[in-house]
């Protein structure tokens, strides 16, 4: 269970914990900083920072910050003597916010938590010391939950600070965007879609399957998915089709529907598009694509053969290397 499923679920029970945030860091660490582990009251951790001694002493102080109702900001290094004693090879600091997770913000963990699914986004603002402890969200439309804000954005400090990877420290608060999971749009419900579509929520993205065979695009088969959709592929761009930060897979039972997809989809290109199938496939198609006028430039965006190449062979195998590659894109290593 992941921190925001969590806290959901322990306030919802009347009950709360600590939610321990990495707000910088500096040399080498396990986590870089954004990554959340939630303690519930009861002791138990979802989530992690980094594991070893970096998340034991979060755990460690986590029941004084739920106590007290206060946060706490802790700096811990990763030295010699940890690496002596933990095994761990890492050498850098990392600065760590710990917050009480209370009723009285359950409004604003549920936004985030909607964030995350809806595509909404957001600045999240903590109070880093001291009583009271105050919390705000403010959306990007400029709606607010929680309380009263303690700071003042111009419209571009906003927006920069709602298109930071990390959160920001600034006049002892902290701050931090809630960027919605990336959308992935897997077309086709094979078996391999439905190891893509697990591998993918595991490492947070949010899933959508397309598919024209009710027998295949279904619940029983895609528990995990976020988003279920049995359409005809061509029609299912008049209704939606990727974001331009999306994801598109195509993985269809067919080359006639990876062509028809392929090319609704190369009308407004999202971030990336991977198509399965062989280098004489991807010719013939892209050959198609060329004759209708589609841009070479266009086309060289496209990864096809899909996929890292690690000899993959089985569904398993060739799903681990597609979300891989996702993954590569999504860090900006690609």
């Amino acid at each position: 269970m992941e921190p925001f499923d969590a806290i959901i679920e322990y306030l919802t029970r009347g009950r709360g914990g600590t939610l321990a945030t990495i707000i910088s860091r500096v040399g080498a660490t396990p986590r870089g900083a954004g990554a959340k582990v939630f303690v519930g009251d009861d002791g138990t951790i979802y989530g992690t920072i980094g594991g070893g001694c970096v998340e034991a002493e979060a755990w460690h102080h986590a029941r004084a910050v739920a106590k007290q109702g206060v946060a706490k900001k802790l700096r811990y290094a990763l030295n010699g003597k940890t690496i002596e004693d933990e095994g761990m090879i890492c050498g850098g600091t990392v600065e760590l916010l710990l917050e009480p997770v209370t009723a009285k913000h359950v409004e604003i963990y549920k936004k985030i938590f909607e964030c995350f699914s809806g595509g909404e986004q957001a600045l999240v603002i903590t109070g880093a010391e001291g009583l009271p402890f105050t919390k705000t969200l403010i959306t990007d439309n400029g709606g607010t939950v929680g309380d009263p804000p303690e700071i003042d954005f111009t419209k571009e400090e906003f927006e920069r600070f709602l298109r930071s990877p990390s959160p920001s420290v600034k006049d002892g608060l902290v701050i931090e965007a809630v960027i919605p999971s990336p959308r992935l749009y897997i077309y086709g419900a094979g078996h391999i879609s439905q190891y893509i579509s697990r591998m993918a929520k595991t490492v947070d993205f949010h899933v959508t399957i397309i598919d024209d065979r009710e027998s295949f695009a279904n619940r029983e088969r895609f528990p995990e998915a976020d988003e279920v959709i049995v359409e005809e592929f061509k029609d299912d761009f008049d209704t939606m089709r990727p974001l331009p930060n999306g994801y598109a897979v195509i993985v269809t039972s067919g080359h006639k529907h990876d062509a028809v997809v392929l090319e609704g989809v190369l009308k407004k290109p999202p971030r990336y598009i991977g198509m399965i199938g062989s280098k004489r496939k991807v010719k013939i198609l892209f050959d198609d694509l060329r004759g209708k006028g589609v841009p070479e430039d266009l086309l060289r965006t496209v990864h096809a053969p899909i996929g890292i190449d690690i000899g993959a062979d089985t569904p398993q195998e060739i799903a681990i290397s597609i979300v891989a590659e996702l993954i590569k894109v999504r860090s900006g290593t690609a």
